[in-house]
């Protein structure tokens, strides 16, 4: 079985969906000839043509808006926005108009579009390339989030989102692009959106998280094992609109603990909905408050990009005051 990095696997994800649908299309700023900024969609044009893997301007709300018109005439369209910090030009037709079609036409119409994006700090990029905003649109009903954290997610996830009658916000981890490597089977697969992996058992502090920091959340419990003796389940939630909350719930009752991790900002971010659904449905169960491990209330930083995101010290500190409350 061949090692694949997150870029290789989203590729393959493609390449396999157009060969399998003809009604797949890619386009987004640079996707054709040049394969992308990251290189994504590298050599798709030269395989499927210039009618189904297309450049266009550097105009994010055109993007989608024409997105959005191919799904109407029964397309697939999978439209790359370079960066998640540059999509709120399109923010408009993705929550209003995208993800309300199915609503407002009575079911008549679905809008199956799945908007490729890569989010996430880590590449000194500063606060225009590495900004986390899912929580902005995991508050819109009828649209799903989707966030992979290797390169088995990747594929398997990006399949089922191209398959899906719904469209599909599919948030790419850039900090782990090449970095996280795994064994991706060579052949088709679909991953379920809307179920979360138990990415490790354990007994007495569950953590939950998605993306990049998944990989900084697995290397912080092995350490407080190691040190402290402290047993950690991690819930690895793949999809956060739906999400899994037989997962979480199950996975909180049993160690009486909860940690969530991820690199957003703290306030209103996509914690504050795991921490309200764990006291509305597993208070009695808690021996600790929930504790949130996560980016600050500012800007993103250029300078101090490490001492902001969660990194290793920051969620092992975490995860003992919660086993010692």
């Amino acid at each position: 079985m061949p090692r694949m990095n997150i870029i290789q696997a989203v590729n393959d994800a493609l390449r396999i969906e157009m060969e399998r649908d003809e009604s797949v299309v890619i386009l987004g700023e640079d996707v054709g000839k040049f394969g992308g900024v990251f290189r994504a969609t590298q050599g798709l044009q030269e395989k499927f043509g210039e009618s189904r893997v297309f450049d266009t301007p550097l105009a994010e709300a055109g993007i989608i808006g024409s997105a959005i018109g191919m799904a109407q005439s029964g397309l697939r369209p999978v439209p790359e926005i370079q960066f998640a910090d540059f999509i709120f030009p399109a923010f408009d037709h993705i929550v209003n108009e995208a993800a309300k079609m199915r609503y407002r036409s009575g079911g008549q119409f679905t809008c199956p579009i799945t908007i490729r994006t890569p989010y996430g700090g880590g590449i000194r990029g500063g606060h225009y390339h590495s900004q986390s905003p899912e929580a902005y649109f995991c508050h819109t009903p009828g649209l799903k989030v989707v966030i992979p954290s290797d390169p088995y997610e990747a594929k398997g996830l990006l399949a089922s989102s191209i398959r899906d009658d719904n469209p599909v916000l599919f948030m790419e981890p850039k900090r782990v692009y090449r970095a996280a490597r795994a064994e991706v089977p060579e052949e088709e697969y679909t991953l379920e959106l809307g179920k979360a992996d138990l990415a490790r058992e354990g007994e007495d502090v569950t953590v939950i998280a998605y993306g990049a920091v998944l990989h900084d959340v697995l290397k912080a419990v092995e350490k407080v094992q190691e040190d402290d003796g402290i047993s950690c389940e991690v819930v690895n939630l793949r999809t956060l609109l739906p999400y899994d909350a037989e997962t979480v719930l199950e996975s909180v009752k049993k160690t009486g603990r909860a940690v969530i991790v991820h690199e957003a900002p703290r306030t209103c971010g996509y914690g504050a909905e795991m921490a309200a659904l764990i006291a509305e449905k597993a208070i009695l169960y808690l021996e600790a408050p929930v504790l949130r491990v996560t980016g600050f209330d500012t800007p993103f930083p250029y300078t101090l990009e490490e001492e902001y995101l969660p990194n290793e010290r920051r969620i092992c500190k975490g995860l003992r005051d919660t086993f010692n409350f």
